[in-house]
């Protein structure tokens, strides 16, 4: 058993066995309502994508501010035969308290780029279940033809998140997802400068029974990607998603149809990418009424939390959403060179990108993908989990686990000079 609490700082959940090589990578966390926490990752023979094996799981117990991890699990039912699961991207569905484990299942040692290059593409779109809060799990389902169907002849490739999905307050359940679009082909092989990445959703309406596929985002390159509901009182929610780009920056796109379309992406300056870029997570939470009062937008008399909507353009009255019920927490390496220095941004008025605040640094050395979870909202004390890979020379080390509260978002502070560091650290492109 492994403990973590708000004073123990970061707790190794999955760590590399430098003689075998056996590297635990890409992150997946988890919260359900009975306080139990599900860290998902894939096991590889080596950090190479193309030498997963299989993925596994730790079951947390959260008491008060405190998590206790059961030992290392292995999902042998996420698994098709002569396949390798990658990418693991849970969500809840609270109506039937079931988790919903999506992830894809790429054949044999394929590589993303090999696909990309021949327009072939070698991944599946599957999922297994948990009525249990992840103690069992259900047989395999493929979701390829049924989602995709007569599309997939038109992806080179696709991937879930990675990560964690959402469902929103209408029921719908939402997985994040991004293809490899082919547009143009020559002698039936696809020209690499007109396949390109665009993010998407997967959305199901009846509680997992059958899903669906949004449309592709438009106009600019994006990747792996995550979705949060933004939830104003003058205003619909609003489904942000956050992606990385190959453009040095995120990019950040809205859609108020809860995903089945996105308008064009902004840039996001104030969230810049490393060269190869990374994945990053994002989360919304609703802030407590002192929080909200604290920033102006609690009360009668108070002045407007106001934000500009660039969803609603040409209408005075409605390009405001007034006293936001939602804010963003985003995670990403902060190094503007390398995978270092893990932040935590916050963004107290969602729909507008230039609010993103300086960040608090979570961890500083080589850090890479990352997944957060809302442990515990409103009236109690706000409870954040972060998993993410870190290590001392390498990215790739471990996966650990930490628990923090808001309070720690608005001290220590990452300095100017933490953000530009650029230690000799060896940087992987995925």
């Amino acid at each position: 058993m492994i403990k973590a609490s708000m004073s123990s700082g970061k707790v190794t959940l999955f760590q590399r066995d430098p003689q075998s090589g056996v590297t635990y990578r890409i992150p997946a966390l988890l919260y359900i309502p009975t306080d139990t926490l599900l860290a998902f990752t894939e096991k590889r023979s080596s950090a190479k994508d193309e030498d997963t094996e299989y993925l596994v799981l730790r079951r947390g117990r959260k008491t008060g501010t405190s998590v206790e991890w059961g030992p290392t699990e292995p999902l042998t039912s996420a698994a098709l035969p002569a396949h390798r699961p990658m990418n693991p991207c849970p969500v809840y569905e609270q109506k039937s308290q079931t988790v919903f484990l999506f992830f894809i299942c790429v054949r044999q040692r394929i590589s993303e780029q090999r696909q990309i290059r021949t327009g072939q593409n070698a991944a599946r779109l599957c999922y297994v279940c948990s009525r249990d809060a992840g103690r069992t799990w259900s047989l395999v389902t493929d979701l390829t033809e049924q989602v995709i169907g007569e599309d997939l002849k038109d992806w080179a490739t696709f991937a879930v998140g990675p990560g964690h999905g959402v469902q929103l307050r209408s029921g719908r359940l939402v997985i994040p997802a991004y293809v490899y679009h082919i547009t143009a082909r020559c002698c039936r092989l696809p020209l690499r400068c007109w396949t390109q990445p665009r993010s998407l959703v997967f959305y199901s309406d009846d509680g997992g029974q059958f899903w669906h596929k949004g449309e592709l985002i438009k106009d600019m390159k994006t990747l792996e990607c995550q979705v949060a509901e933004v939830a104003g009182q003058a205003c619909d929610p609003v489904l942000y998603c956050n992606a990385r780009t190959p453009c040095r920056c995120r990019a950040a796109a809205l859609s108020t149809d809860q995903g089945l379309t996105f308008k064009s992406p902004s840039s996001c300056k104030k969230l810049y990418e490393p060269p190869d870029g990374c994945q990053g997570s994002i989360v919304s939470f609703t802030p407590t009424p002192g929080l909200l009062e604290a920033d102006g937008a609690e009360g009668p008399d108070a002045p407007a939390h106001e934000m500009t909507c660039p969803l609603n353009s040409g209408n005075a009255a409605s390009d405001i959403c007034r006293r936001t019920m939602s804010w963003l927490l985003y995670s990403h390496p902060t190094g503007k060179c390398k995978r270092v220095d893990l932040g935590i941004y916050l963004n107290r008025s969602p729909l507008t990108e230039a609010t993103w605040e300086h960040p608090w640094l979570l961890y500083q050395g080589p850090c890479g993908y990352s997944d957060l979870a809302v442990c515990q909202e409103v009236p109690a004390v706000l409870l954040f989990g972060c998993l993410f890979e870190c290590g001392v020379n390498y990215e790739c080390e471990e996966i650990a686990f930490q628990l923090f509260c808001f309070e720690d978002l608005q001290k220590g502070r990452g300095s100017p000079r933490s953000l530009e560091q650029q230690p000799n650290t060896k940087q992987k492109s995925n």
